[in-house]
């Protein structure tokens, strides 16, 4: 694959990323703001400081939102662009669009699930304002942790693979996978700074709709970027033409 492919795909992965990036606004507006929304109000009910906004709840929910959004999806239709780039034919005999896939569906596991199952996310009003610089640490750590044990999963089973064949080799990494990232959940401190009155049902309501935009985007943009990806790298051939400039008709094969 030269420069100009590359290039190309990497343009295509950000318009992928901005697109699912649309899509996952959507699901934010609708399913994860009323649930932020709730969070505030508890908190100001159960505060007896009253802070000055210095953006509006509004503007927060809105420009502000569909800013951070977009911005995260072009961001990793970059990156996973990149990632494509790299593991298109080097994972078995994977079409474009399935590589697309596989590489969405594991970013999504990597970069989000195997973080999110250790470190959920909370909305406003749960977590102490003094640790959060310790819990975005410790959440980046399980998230590097996770991305590079996923790469030495996937290079585990390609060399286990002439041995023991693709599916002993991709179970024996997949194990190996889990066993290395149970370590990582029992030795990294656990964190659980929910107040005791917080209404359960909206925590699991706002870590659920917390899910669905993760999902959501990466679904999205495999979705999108494969079919842009198959399109680029697998050009369909044009139609034969006649000395008219006419598109010459083809006949269906028989029986």
């Amino acid at each position: 694959m030269n420069s100009i492919s590359i290039r190309a795909l990497l343009v295509r992965g950000m318009l992928a990323g901005l697109a699912a990036g649309v899509l996952a606004l959507v699901v934010a507006y609708l399913l994860g703001e009323p649930r932020v929304d709730s969070a505030i109000a508890f908190e100001d009910a159960h505060s007896h400081e009253h802070e000055m906004e210095v953006v509006s709840r509004s503007l927060q929910s809105t420009a502000g939102l569909a800013t951070g959004v977009l911005v995260f999806g072009v961001a990793i239709g970059g990156i996973a662009a990149l990632a494509f780039c790299f593991a298109l034919g080097r994972t078995g005999r994977f079409g474009p669009r399935a590589t697309a896939m596989l590489v969405s569906a594991g970013a999504l596991l990597a970069v989000y699930v195997v973080p999110f199952l250790k470190y959920p996310a909370n909305p406003p009003s749960v977590g102490d304002p003094d640790t959060i610089g310790k819990r975005t640490t410790l959440y980046f750590l399980m998230m590097v942790l996770s991305v590079l044990l996923s790469v030495a999963a996937v290079i585990l089973g390609r060399r286990l693979a002439p041995r023991l064949g693709n599916w002993n080799a991709t179970v024996a990494a997949g194990a190996a996978f889990l066993v290395l990232v149970g370590l990582a959940y029992e030795f990294l401190p656990a964190i659980n700074e929910v107040p005791k009155d917080f209404p359960a049902t909206l925590l699991w309501q706002f870590r659920l709709s917390a899910l669905a935009i993760q999902l959501t985007l990466w679904t999205a943009f495999g979705l999108l970027f494969g079919h842009l990806a198959e399109r680029h790298l697998l050009p369909r051939a044009a139609p034969a033409r006649d000395a008219n400039g006419a598109a010459a008709p083809t006949t269906a094969p028989v029986g």
